[in-house]
């Protein structure tokens, strides 16, 4: 059975946006982003929130066409528009989109069924309230944690919804230049 990896990054005092949303102490670059492109690129299935979806399917279907595209927009456009897509949401119920699946209820079972039938580890990126729902349900099998060094005070906060404790083991770290620093962890199984 494939797994649902979690892709966030988070302040140092645990949030994943400011208290609006805001994203901008995010730091990305070429080192980041060569370290979770195999990962990545060895994906066919990509989870978001409905907000996070929207805001990728904004930029993705297009970026690698760009004039000005980066090798990162180059590279993951690609992989966008050939990858499926899962949807968390209950407001977006009955969209049809090519390549795209909204999940909007039983969503153990759903996830479940998704995992068994996925050629692929799933990679979820950011969302958190979609995040949040699948912690409630301890669906997320490995947590890829990007802690920016950065203290927002408040925000919203990377874990919530937990109902019970969930064993957890270091399988990888890395320190980029940037001063992020890289976690993952998988789910030890009870």
């Amino acid at each position: 059975m494939k797994k649902i990896l979690l892709f966030q990054h988070i302040t140092l005092d645990g949030f994943v946006a400011g208290p609006n949303g805001e994203m901008d102490w995010i730091i990305v670059d070429d080192e980041i982003f060569d370290h979770v492109g195999t990962q990545v690129n060895n994906s066919d299935v990509a989870m978001y929130g409905r907000v996070t979806y929207e805001m990728m399917d904004n930029y993705w279907p297009t970026a690698a066409a760009q004039p000005n595209a980066s090798k990162h927009d180059i590279e993951h456009g690609t992989w966008y528009n050939r990858v499926d897509k899962i949807v968390l949401s209950r407001s977006m119920k009955g969209v049809n989109k090519p390549l795209t699946t909204v999940i909007s209820e039983n969503l153990p079972a759903e996830i479940h069924k998704l995992k068994q039938h996925a050629k692929s580890d799933i990679i979820m990126f950011g969302s958190p309230t979609a995040a949040h729902a699948l912690m409630a349900e301890n669906l997320i099998d490995e947590y890829w944690l990007f802690i920016n060094p950065i203290l927002l005070g408040r925000g919203i906060p990377t874990f919530q919804g937990i109902k019970s404790r969930v064993a957890l083991q270091l399988s990888d770290r890395k320190v980029f230049e940037s001063g992020v620093l890289c976690t993952r962890y998988e789910k030890i199984s009870s």
